[in-house]
C-alpha cells in the first residue's frame, strides 16, 4: 500500500505554502530532510509562485536568504531540517538578527510526540535560537500556526528589523489548520514596516545643535541603504555641504565620487586622513550606526569627550558607547524626510574637506596599484575592478582580505546597496553563497563576488548550485594560501610568533572547472587587466578568477586594529 500525506482537509505544510505566498515569498533557500517531506510535499503539490533554491549547505541557505534580502527589501526565506540542520543554518541567522536584515528561517523538527524519548534529530530549536533572533517558536499548536507564522513577519519587518526563526514539528505540518486562518498583513512582506516617526521637538533641538556647530560630521551604519533613504539623505548632505562618513556596512549609502563622501571610517577601510576629519569636528551624529568597536577604531575616533548626537530606531544602541547630548529614537527614512523640511540651508564647507583628505588617501592607493611586481598587490584587483565593472554591479565581499580594501578604495559611483558583506560577525564563507540570493534578487545585474581561499574552503559547494541556476556571477578568489587577517594579528601585536595560520596554494581553477565553471587565472599583474575583461564578457553562466595575490600580512592593507 502508498504512503501519502495528502488528505480531505488543509494541513500545516499547506497552510505554510499558501501564507509565504500571500506574503509575496519567491524564492525559498534551503536544504531537506527527512522531517521536512510533507512541506516540501506540499511545494510539489501546491499551485503557487514560490521557487525552491537546493542549496549544498544549510548555512549557505541562510547566507543567500540574507543576501536576497538586502537587495531586495523583501524578506528573506530559508529552510532545513532539524538536528544538525538546525544546527548549521545558525550563522546565517544570527548575522542578519545583527545587521537588521529581515530573514524567517524554518527549521523542521521531529514530531512533538515524541519529544523528550530521544528520537534520532531531537533538538530544543526554541532554546538554540531565542538568543540568535528577534523572536521565536515552535509550531506545535495547529490552532496558533497561522498566527505564529503572522508574527514572525511583523517581527522581523517592524521596529528594529531582524532574523526570526520557526520549527516546524513533523506532525503540526500534518495537522489540520483552518482555511480561515489563510490571510496577512500585507505591511509586512517588506523591510522597515510601520515606521517609528520622529518626535519633533527632539528632532528641532538636533536641528538648533547642528545649526550652531562649526564642523559637524555624519557617520552612517546601513540603517539608510536598508530603508531605500540614500535620496533623502543625500538632500540632506546637499542642503548643510556636511561632510558624510559611513561604517563599513553603510558604504555606497552615499555615492563615492559625491563631492560630500568621506567614505568609510573605523579600523577596516578608514584612514589616519579619515580620522583627522573626526578629531577636527566639533559635533559627530550617528544615523542609524550602532558605533561598535571597528567603526569607531575601539572607541577612540571619536573620543569619548565629542559631542554626540545619536538617531537609531533600536533603543539599546543609545549611550552604549559613546553619551548622547541629544537621542533619537525614530526609523530613519522617516526622520530625514522631516529634517529635510525643518532645516536651513548652511555652507559646512564638507566638501573642500573631503576634497583635501581624498587626495592624501587615495595617493598611496594609486602608487601601489600601478605596481607591476609579483605577486599582485590588492589595490591592483581593486583598481582594475573599479575601472571595469559597471556601475551598478553588485559588490559582495568576504571578511579578510577583500573587506578593508574594497571598503576604503572601490569607488561607487551610484548610491544604494551596491556593497554588501557581513560585518555583525565576519565569518568566513559569507560572500559565495550570499552573492547567489543577491544574483536571483536582481537577476539583470551584474554580481561579483570576492573571497580569500580560506573563505573558499568554506563554501566551495555551493559552485553547484551556481552552475546548476546558471547564474553569470563572476567569483574571485584572493589566493594568498594563508588566513592573512589573523597572521596579520600574530604579526604586529604577537611578535610574528606565527602559528597554524598557514595553508597550502589550491588551484581554485581546477575545483571550480570539476563543478562546470569558466575560469581564469591570473599569476602576472600584466595578465589582469584581459582576464577581467573577458570574465565580465562571459555571460553564460558562472565563472571563477583565480588570482595569486600579496599575502595580507605582508600588505599595505588600510586596517589600524587587526583585533578589533
Amino acid at each position: 500500500m502508498k504512503n501519502s500525506t495528502k488528505s480531505n482537509y488543509l494541513n500545516g505544510a499547506e497552510a505554510l505554502v499558501k501564507l509565504l505566498d500571500k506574503y509575496d515569498v519567491r524564492h525559498i533557500f534551503g536544504l531537506c530532510g527527512d522531517t521536512s517531506l510533507p512541506f516540501y510535499d506540499a511545494l510539489h503539490r501546491l499551485n503557487h509562485s514560490i521557487k525552491h533554491i537546493l542549496t549544498r549547505d544549510e548555512r549557505s541557505a541562510s547566507y543567500m536568504a540574507d543576501g536576497y534580502a538586502r537587495v531586495t527589501g523583501k524578506v528573506g526565506i530559508c529552510e532545513g531540517p532539524s538536528g544538525g540542520g538546525a544546527t548549521y543554518i545558525v550563522p546565517g541567522v544570527v548575522e542578519a538578527n545583527e545587521s537588521s536584515i529581515s530573514v524567517i528561517s524554518f527549521t523542521s523538527d521531529v514530531p512533538t510526540t515524541s519529544y523528550g524519548h530521544f528520537p534520532l534529530t531531537e533538538l530544543d530549536q526554541k532554546a538554540l535560537f531565542k538568543p540568535l533572533t528577534k523572536w521565536n517558536c515552535v509550531l506545535s499548536k495547529p490552532k496558533n500556526f497561522a498566527k505564529d507564522i503572522r508574527r514572525a513577519f511583523k517581527e522581523s519587518t517592524t521596529g528594529k528589523p531582524g532574523s526570526c526563526h520557526l520549527a516546524l514539528p513533523f506532525d503540526t505540518q500534518t495537522a489540520e489548520v483552518s482555511e480561515k486562518e489563510i490571510w496577512i498583513d500585507k505591511k509586512h512582506t517588506r523591510f522597515p514596516a510601520e515606521p517609528k516617526k520622529p518626535n519633533l521637538n527632539k528632532l528641532k533641538k538636533i536641528i538648533n545643535e547642528i545649526s550652531k556647530s562649526k564642523n559637524p560630521i555624519i557617520i552612517s551604519g546601513g540603517a539608510i541603504k536598508n530603508a531605500f533613504a540614500e535620496k533623502e539623505l543625500q538632500n540632506l548632505v546637499e542642503k548643510l555641504n556636511i561632510v558624510f562618513a559611513t561604517s563599513v556596512t553603510g558604504k555606497g549609502t552615499l555615492s563615492d565620487d559625491h563631492p560630500n563622501s568621506l567614505g568609510v571610517v573605523g579600523s577596516n577601510g578608514g584612514s589616519i586622513f579619515t580620522r583627522e576629519v573626526l578629531n577636527n569636528s566639533d559635533l559627530v551624529i550617528f544615523l542609524g550606526c550602532r558605533a561598535g568597536s571597528v567603526t569607531t577604531e575601539k572607541w577612540q575616533y571619536p573620543d569619548k569627550k565629542k559631542k554626540i548626537i545619536h538617531i537609531d530606531i533600536d533603543p539599546s544602541v543609545i549611550d552604549a558607547n559613546y553619551k548622547s547630548h541629544i537621542s533619537l529614537i525614530a526609523e530613519i527614512k522617516s526622520t530625514l524626510i522631516e529634517m529635510n523640511k525643518l532645516i536651513r540651508s548652511h555652507d559646512f564647507k564638507g566638501d573642500l574637506i573631503v576634497k583635501n583628505v581624498k587626495k592624501k588617501k587615495f595617493k598611496k592607493f594609486i602608487e601601489l596599484s600601478e605596481d607591476n611586481k609579483s605577486p599582485i598587490k590588492p589595490e591592483k584587483i581593486v583598481r582594475e575592478l573599479n575601472n571595469q565593472l559597471p556601475k551598478d554591479t553588485y559588490v559582495v565581499v568576504d571578511p579578510g582580505t577583500p573587506c578593508p580594501y574594497f571598503a576604503a578604495y572601490y569607488n561607487f559611483k551610484k548610491s544604494g546597496r551596491y556593497f554588501i558583506t557581513n560585518r555583525a560577525h565576519g565569518a568566513l564563507g559569507y560572500a559565495l553563497p550570499a552573492s547567489i540570493g543577491v544574483q536571483i534578487g536582481k537577476p539583470n545585474n551584474r554580481v561579483i563576488s570576492v573571497m580569500g581561499d580560506g573563505s573558499f574552503g568554506f563554501a566551495v559547494g555551493e559552485l553547484e548550485t551556481a552552475v546548476r541556476l546558471k547564474l553569470p556571477i563572476i567569483f574571485i578568489v584572493i589566493s594568498n594560501s594563508v588566513y592573512g587577517w589573523i597572521k596579520a594579528g600574530q604579526k604586529t601585536r604577537f611578535n610574528k610568533r606565527y602559528f597554524s595560520v598557514d595553508f597550502n596554494r589550491t588551484d581554485h581553477c581546477k575545483v571550480a572547472d570539476a563543478y562546470g565553471l569558466k575560469t581564469f587565472k591570473v599569476e602576472t599583474p600584466q595578465e589582469l587587466k584581459s582576464q577581467i575583461s573577458e570574465a565580465i564578457n562571459y555571460k553564460s553562466g558562472p565563472c571563477l578568477i583565480d588570482i595569486i595575490t600579496q599575502p595580507l600580512q605582508d600588505a599595505n592593507a588600510p586596517v589600524s586594529e587587526w583585533i578589533a
